[in-house]
Formats: C-alpha cells, structure tokens, sequence
C-alpha cells in the first residue's frame, strides 16, 4: 500500500471515527409515540406502571403476557380467578380471540381494557361504540370518576390526547365509572367552543365476570404517571379484585415484531445457525474469489423511463378529443388516490370531517381545503365540463402539491 493510500485511508477512519463520537455524544430527541409495554421507558411506554402493579396489587401474583391472548386462555386454569390488563392505543380482536376472552369472563374474570379505538366482534358483542374527537389544536381534558369517595376529584390531561368517549353503552348490564370533558369547535363555521362531558370510563357486567373499559390510555404511560395524575390509574384499578394479574404485552404498538418472510427460519435453532453458517460461507467465498480473480464490470445502460411521455400523450389525447369530463374525472380519481396515500385519510365520502383530518395533517389553510373539496364535488356533479373547468382543476391540484404536499 502507496504513502498516498495510507493517507487517504487514515483520512476516511478519522472521519469514520469522528461521526460515531458525534452520534454518541450527541443529545437523543425525546420518542413521543405510544408503546405501551412494559419495557418502554419513553414518555408513553408503561415501563413505571408495571414496576408499580406489585405495590398497587399486594396480594396478587402478576404475570407478563407476550403471545396471544387465545394462546394464553385456552391454556389457562380455568378454577382460578384472575384478571386481564390490556392497555395500548387500539385494540382489536379476531374472531378466536373474541370467544376464548368471553368465555373467560363469563366464568367469574376481569378483563380490563384502556384503548381509545376499540372495535371488532368483542366491541359488537358489548355493544360498544367508542368516537375519538380529533382537533387541530391540541387541548386539555379534563376527567373524573362518578365514585365520589376517591381521594382526587379532577384530573387533567393536556399532551398527546385525543378526546375518546362512548357513543354506544348496553345500559342495562353497564356502570358508567367515569367522564371527560373536553372542548369542541368546528372551525369551518368559526364557531365558538363547546364544553362536552362524555362517560369515558364503563363497567360492564358479562355472565359472572366484567369488561372494565377506559377510553383514555395514554393515562396509563409514564409521562403521566411520574406527574400528579399518578392516581388516576391507581384509582382506576380499585375495580379489579384481588386476584392473578395478566399483563398484555402482546398487543402493543411498540412491541417489536420480526417482519421479515426468515422469521420461521430465525425462530428455529437448527435453520438458524445453518442459515448463519451458510452467509458466513458465502462471505469467505466471496473474499478469496475476489483476491485470485476479477473482471472489468461491464456498462449497462438504464432503462428509460417512458411513463412521463404515456402521459402526456394520453392527456394530449383527451384534449384533443376535448372529453374534458373524462379528464377531470381522472385528474379527480389520481388526486384523492394521493391524498390517502401520503396522509392515511379516508376519501370515501367528501365532507367537512375528511376536510378538517386533511387540514391538520397536510398543514394547510382550512380556506384552501374546503375550496378545493367543493371543486372535486362540483365537477362531480357536473355533466358536461370546460376547458377552463379542466384549467381551474388542474391549477387547484398543483398548487396543494406544491405548496403544501412535499
């Protein structure tokens, strides 16, 4: 190796070594996305609230849950009673889980769930209907239990929350257990804010157990609990009896998760190590396959990309033919196909809800949302459309993307 090499090469270590120092060294940025397990110590993971069941359940053995929850039931003693904690953002359960988790109260157990989106067959089965209430502009809430001898009366909320409440209750086998309130405008009529109160909190009897359900989950996270909301969950729980303690740490949205189509063969010991065996294999035959023969890598020109000119000739095309209507319609069909897929809205139906989710995650001017909207809507219902209908659509279109859609 040349002086001039080593040079270089010294040159690319030092720099190599200076980026590792930096990211080390440097500040992390706080995780503000919800976990909910038990080992996840950012602000809502539920790494306190697990520490702290021992203290807040004396008398009961608990026990970390980390495969399904049929799994865990059609395994379980069914003589002895226990409790089901199961807290994450949204919880949805199929149709196996469903029955084994009916089964399982309806014998005497307790499930307790905190989800601010909760559906499926359980959900229907309940005949629970829980609406979130989605605003641009994050506010407080504030909450409180119907049971008057807790020692807190209000609690308050004000990071990361999205008003839950209950729209749907069976009423004659439910106890409603607590409330939120919380403010309301809709800001496409300039309304002035409302002040709701909705029962967020419910208990309801199945056979000879219950569903305790809480509508506010993020309560349960440690952001919360090392503040002075800390006995909003203690309380809470003064529900569940006395008795074996699982704690779902399957369905969570920060559980890690192999996705990769190897997980079967990384799960069994003998493939695993022979699919070790064989990468490491084939690295050693690339290595010395290198050093004793080589060739001049050929040039491959790339393909051209001939999509850009498809389209323009077949926009060329209706205009020519001056089918403006059949224009639009694809113009409108393209445009709503982007909007849920870079923003997750869903475009089904064109009204002020879809206006108001569009405004907060695109970030733009509720004015400029509802005009383009109501464009998409007229040109719907329009039969015959214009040249400047496919001009003033086009213009509309390339604004939002440009402006606001990078």
């Amino acid at each position: 190796m040349g002086k001039r090499s080593k040079i270089v090469l010294g040159l690319l270590v030092t720099v190599l070594i200076g980026i590792i120092v930096t990211e080390i060294v440097r500040p992390r940025p706080i995780n503000w996305r919800p976990s909910y397990t038990s080992i996840s110590k950012i602000p809502f993971g539920c790494y306190v609230l697990f520490n702290e069941l021992p203290s807040i359940f004396p008398n009961s053995d608990i026990e970390k849950v980390e495969k399904s929850v049929y799994d865990l039931l059609i395994e379980n003693d069914s003589t002895i009673t226990s409790n089901y904690i199961m807290i994450n953002d949204f919880i949805y359960l199929d149709e196996q889980e469903t029955n084994q988790v009916l089964k399982y109260v309806e014998n005497g157990n307790q499930v307790f769930i905190a989800s601010s989106n909760f559906t499926g067959q359980l959900a229907d089965t309940l005949n629970i209907q829980i609406t979130q209430q989605y605003d641009i502009q994050e506010d407080s809430v504030k909450t409180s239990f119907s049971n008057q001898s807790f020692n807190q009366e209000h609690f308050y909320f004000t990071r990361g929350v999205n008003p839950a409440y209950f729209t749907s209750v069976d009423t004659v086998n439910t106890e409603i257990l607590g409330y939120i309130q919380f403010k309301t405008s809709t800001f496409l009529e300039n309304e002035t804010e409302k002040l709701k109160t909705r029962a967020n909190f419910i208990k309801t009897s199945f056979g000879k157990g219950s569903f305790i359900i809480n509508t506010l989950p993020i309560a349960y996270s440690n952001y919360y609990l090392l503040g002075e909301n800390s006995n909003y969950s203690v309380q809470s729980f003064s529900y569940l009896e006395d008795h074996l303690l699982y704690w779902d740490d399957y369905k969570k949205s920060g559980r890690k998760v192999i996705t990769s189509p190897m997980r079967f063969v990384l799960n069994q010991p003998a493939l695993k190590w022979s699919y070790y065996l064989l990468i490491v294999g084939l690295l050693l035959f690339v290595v010395f396959k290198a050093k004793r023969e080589q060739r001049i890598i050929p040039i491959i020109k790339p393909l051209e990309n001939s999509s850009v000119e498809f389209a323009k000739t077949v926009g060329s095309l209706y205009h020519q033919h001056r089918d403006y209507k059949n224009l639009n319609d694809k113009k409108i069909t393209y445009f709503l196909t982007y909007i849920r897929n870079r923003y997750y809205v869903d475009t089904t139906v064109l009204d002020e809800k879809l206006i108001t989710q569009l405004t907060a995650k695109a970030g733009i001017p509720t004015e400029e949302t509802k005009a383009i909207i109501e464009l998409i809507l007229s040109l719907k219902n329009k039969p015959i459309h214009t040249e400047q209908d496919a001009l003033n659509l086009a213009q509309k279109i390339n604004t939002f993307k440009q402006s606001y859609g990078r």
